[in-house]
């Protein structure tokens, strides 16, 4: 198994609102380990963006509040770190790509000043300056004959550079400019944006949606964070940007090794692209289990009714399946299992306390009673 990267343990969130205290995460637990990805799923309402806003520390307060829980990222405790070294670990640990880039993305200022921030926040320029003159100069030997005078000073050179890698010099404000806009580039053409010396110049209005997006995951990547949270990322692009997205944070995972959390309620994104399942109703985890286990086996009523509804190319039917009643108020949430009311193999204990998640399977658990009774 894989080393954990991150792990949330009764994790709680509420908002405190006029009408009531809405409790949005209500001791919510899963892992997400090293170089997987991992699909958070569910139906609007249910919890899903809270939890990555919780995880990165930006749920809004007021009305909003973590009351409860640990948020272990490499064996640190994220909720108790002061909001400076919080500013220190967005972006440049771990970073998000939200559903709508208009949104997220400022209207007046280009492109590249907004990527090249993120990269002069985060990274090292000196290091980074260092980097590119090796890389420049071991191009430029790759050229040469290696017995000309030539050859041999720009060896020399090399092996002083090499020398100071540890503790780089300083550089000036305008090599750091310099710096900024290359490593600006080469993320965007890790992206795949067309004409990237171009889009730097650009602003917001001027991108299309599918380049938008890109320009969000760049922002995202320019500092190789350890864990991605693509919330919804995919959801406001048509199917062919879509599958460009896709395809492009898959490759990019293999690149860069990094995690990927993908939040969405698409499960056709997740078969495409998780290694992993996490399903969530009415802010509680109610299954988790590889995505091949899942889709092959689904076991909770509510992760069956969510299959069930789908419809499938080789069978014809009239009327697809539909689960029954409505979403709860989080308010006023059901007692004991919260699916209980939605659900056909619904018994009384469902309605005193709500059911611990057990292992049915290795690697496939559930929480619910029908399971527990076995």
């Amino acid at each position: 198994m894989s080393q954990t990267l991150l792990t949330v343990q009764n994790l709680k969130t509420y908002f405190y609102t006029y009408a009531g205290i809405v409790k949005a995460l209500d001791g919510i637990d899963f892992e997400i380990r090293k170089g997987e990805t991992v699909g958070l799923v569910g139906e609007t309402g249910c919890g899903k963006s809270v939890t990555s806003l919780a995880i990165m520390r930006l749920v809004p307060d007021p009305p909003g509040r973590i009351v409860d829980g640990i948020i272990n990222f490499k064996g640190e405790d994220l909720l108790k770190k002061s909001e400076e070294e919080m500013r220190k670990i967005r972006g440049s640990r771990i970073a998000m790509v939200f559903q709508d880039p208009m949104t997220f993305i400022n209207p007046v200022i280009s492109i590249g000043d907004q990527i090249g921030e993120v990269i002069e926040l985060h990274q090292d320029l000196a290091s980074e300056s260092l980097r590119l003159e090796i890389e420049e100069l071991k191009l430029k030997l790759n050229g040469l004959d290696k017995d000309s005078d030539e050859a041999r000073r720009i060896k020399s050179e090399l092996d002083r550079r090499e020398k100071v890698k540890g503790s780089p010099p300083k550089i000036s404000r305008r090599r750091a400019k310099e710096v900024v806009l290359k490593r600006t580039i080469d993320v965007l053409k890790l992206v795949r944006m067309p004409y990237p010396e171009k889009v730097v110049k650009q602003y917001p209005h001027e991108l299309s949606g599918g380049m938008r997006q890109r320009a969000m995951i760049a922002m995202a990547l320019s500092c190789n964070p350890d864990l991605l949270i693509a919330d919804e990322a995919t959801t406001s692009l048509d199917v062919t940007i879509q599958a460009q997205i896709l395809n492009l944070l898959n490759d990019l995972k293999k690149t860069l090794g990094s995690s990927i959390l993908i939040i969405t309620h698409d499960l056709g994104i997740v078969a495409e692209m998780c290694d992993r399942v996490i399903v969530m109703y009415a802010g509680a985890i109610v299954e988790e289990a590889s995505t091949r286990e899942l889709f092959k086996n689904p076991l909770h009523p509510y992760t069956v009714g969510l299959l069930n509804a789908i419809p499938k190319l080789d069978e014809d039917v009239s009327k697809l399946e539909i689960i029954p009643g409505a979403v709860p108020n989080l308010i006023y949430p059901p007692s004991g299992c919260r699916f209980h009311p939605r659900c056909k193999f619904g018994m009384i204990m469902c309605k005193g306390e709500r059911p611990p998640m057990i292992e049915v399977n290795p690697g496939h658990k559930v929480a619910c009673y029908v399971y527990g009774l076995r």
